[in-house]
């Protein structure tokens, strides 16, 4: 169980990574009025499904160590819907797969940007936040 835990913990910097270097490519790219070539669009797509596979870790994780005596307790259910809202937020940017570039480049990074609030306060929610 602590492996999961562990790579749970990495996945997260993972996320982190990508998303600092989505919101940069896309913030130019809104700036400077390019267009929403492959790589804007694989790294949406790879940002929304480090998000899925994050999410799949931590039901896992959550059920698996309930079940096995941590139980439920209510941080970790905050925790949970806080981290599935911020999944759900992060598949938002395939609305607007039809706009114009410069429209998708500015949804994505505000995408991008309210879907690190959102796991930032879903973090917060655990004991030790981000110390841990």
């Amino acid at each position: 169980m602590q492996i999961l835990l562990m790579i749970h913990s990495i996945v997260r910097w993972l996320i982190v990574i990508v998303a600092v270097v989505a919101a940069v490519k896309f913030a130019l790219g809104w700036l400077r009025g390019g267009a929403f070539k492959g790589m804007d669009r694989g790294l949406s797509s790879g940002f929304s499904g480090l998000i899925d596979l994050q999410a799949a870790l931590g039901i896992i994780f959550l059920v698996w160590s309930g079940l096995a005596g941590a139980g439920f307790p209510m941080y970790r259910i905050e925790h949970t819907v806080t981290m599935l809202i911020a999944a759900a937020v992060a598949h938002l940017s395939a609305k607007w797969k039809n706009a114009e570039d410069k429209i998708r480049f500015r949804n994505s990074l505000f995408i991008v940007l309210d879907v690190l609030i959102i796991i930032f306060i879903g973090v917060a929610r655990l004991p030790g936040g981000w110390n841990r």
